[in-house]
């Protein structure tokens, strides 16, 4: 595309993006006198075009695609942040991470030498933090983590904020190589495995133990964090041969990591057989998305690992490449299948809408930072929405640095903190974030600017500051932990 083609786009793209009219389903089937079981499925590190559905003309992903064919499917779906930790904040919580000051993963890394101190981050949910397990048991639900947590250590696990059910809940937030999707492993929880159990199917047959113990018995709510398709790669040798075959012995695209997001959607399949076997598949909501986008390359290499589709940027920017996620939902009765949504959602929208799910008798907690997505699913075509905020006042290994982004309508700005340039995209003509008009259109940055700085005060969000220490031939050195101590402050205490 030419700068003038650009211009001429721009001009006539519409100020807000609606919802696709083939997802449309007026008087949609509403939900029977039961609640409803909910399902959310988080994959971790999920490049925007891992899936078949979503672009990937490599990775064979047959039953996502198939819940995407009964279900509804997201174009412009967001994560809270491009990074773990907050992502799951925002997700669980309904609070933008930025306003729990958790905006790191746990416990993040010290840059001794960068341009900018990064601030302090909390280790740890607050605890009493209302989340989608203390809100859904609230409701009557049975409730399990399975899977990866990343919120917090002893004290701050699932069980700590109202899941019934914690399995696999990590000891140190992401798998260590050499060998950690295979056992034994340091999970917690999940003991009593060999090197021929891998991590990826132990989540399922725990998934499925769950499952078969709360069908019976009333409406549960499981949340199934995979560790997959975290690095480091790893997978079953017969599972990596087949795409080694289908890509005649080439090492990109990878064929590990194609192996493990199959992996995910195999984990899919079992769990949908596994709902039909026990007669509560029509009552059981489904929802499959991730917590960032995916990783760029695999070490210090410059081989590309996921697939970002055609968005800039992976994990650890704020560029949509690090923000914007796949997301399915499946609601029976009520979403239409194959229906599209291009309605731009995000991670602190979860907890309103899961209750709604819910038919939650209590108000949804505040403060709460999402809005309720349901009317969505049901074929109403807005959602009434000021403006999106993501904040992001760290180093990323993956390259990004300290910033921030609003966007309102189809404007994006992104804040750049080590210099404090900005930048201005146009996602409606130019969803791969090239043509930067921040220069030509200087009034909507400025005004989007002041917006995203108010924003900012709003919530209280923690910013850097200037390192006297500033060494720019030492910049990519690390040492210890970022996180609190309390020669840096209180918000380690545990309150």
């Amino acid at each position: 595309m030419n700068r003038r083609q650009f211009l001429g786009g721009l001009a006539g793209a519409a100020a807000l993006t609606t919802m696709d009219s083939s997802a449309m389903l007026p008087g949609a089937a509403k939900p029977g006198r039961s609640k409803p079981n909910i399902v959310l499925m988080l994959v971790d590190d999920l490049g925007y075009g891992d899936f078949a559905c979503y672009g990937s003309q490599f990775h064979e992903t047959p039953e996502i695609d198939r819940l995407a064919r009964e279900g509804m499917k997201f174009t412009q779906a967001y994560a809270a942040a491009p990074v773990c930790s907050p992502s799951r904040c925002g997700i669980l919580t309904g609070q933008h991470p930025a306003r729990v000051h958790l905006t790191q993963w746990i416990p993040g890394v010290i840059y001794p030498h960068k341009k900018l101190n990064e601030p302090n981050i909390a280790l740890h949910l607050p605890k009493g933090t209302p989340t989608l397990g203390s809100e859904l048991k609230k409701q009557g639900y049975q409730t399990a983590s399975i899977g990866k947590w990343h919120l917090g250590g002893a004290g701050f696990y699932p069980e700590d904020f109202g899941f019934d059910l914690n399995i696999a809940g990590d000891a140190n937030g992401h798998p260590a190589p050499p060998h950690d999707y295979f056992g034994p492993f340091k999970y917690h929880n999940l003991t009593g495995y060999t090197e021929h159990d891998n991590l990826t199917e132990v989540l399922t047959d725990q998934a499925d133990r769950f499952l078969e113990s709360a069908a019976p018995k009333g409406p549960f709510f499981l949340y199934l964090a995979e560790y997959a398709v975290h690095l480091p790669l790893d997978e079953r040798p017969e599972h990596i041969e087949k795409y080694k075959r289908k890509n005649h012995g080439a090492d990109e695209p990878d064929p590990i990591y194609a192996a493990m997001v199959e992996s995910v959607d195999t984990a899919l399949g079992r769990l949908r057989k596994k709902l039909t076997e026990l007669k509560v598949a029509d009552n059981t909501i489904i929802i499959l998305t991730s917590d960032n986008g995916g990783v760029g390359f695999q070490g210090r290499s410059l081989h590309r690992v996921g697939d970002n589709g055609p968005f800039h940027g992976g994990k650890g920017f704020v560029y949509e490449g690090g923000i914007r996620e796949p997301l399915i939902v499946h609601w029976p009765g009520v979403t239409k299948p194959g229906s599209i949504c291009q309605m731009p959602v995000y991670g602190c929208d979860f907890l309103p809408t899961l209750l709604s799910m819910a038919r939650a008798e209590e108000a949804t907690p505040t403060p709460c930072d999402g809005l309720d997505f349901s009317p969505l699913l049901r074929g109403e075509a807005v959602l009434k929405r000021d403006a999106l905020y993501w904040h992001y006042p760290h180093y990323s290994d993956q390259g990004g640095t300290p910033s921030g982004a609003i966007r309102e309508g189809d404007w994006k700005l992104i804040e750049f903190f080590e210099d404090e340039h900005v930048e201005l995209y146009n996602l409606k003509v130019d969803i791969g974030e090239q043509f930067d008009f921040a220069s030509s259109y200087s009034d909507e940055a400025v005004r989007l600017r002041a917006k995203l700085h108010q924003w900012r005060q709003e919530v209280k969000a923690d910013m850097p500051s200037s390192n006297p220490n500033y060494d720019p031939t030492r910049v990519g050195d690390h040492e210890g932990l970022l996180g609190c101590s309390a020669a840096k402050g209180p918000r380690c205490a545990e309150d």
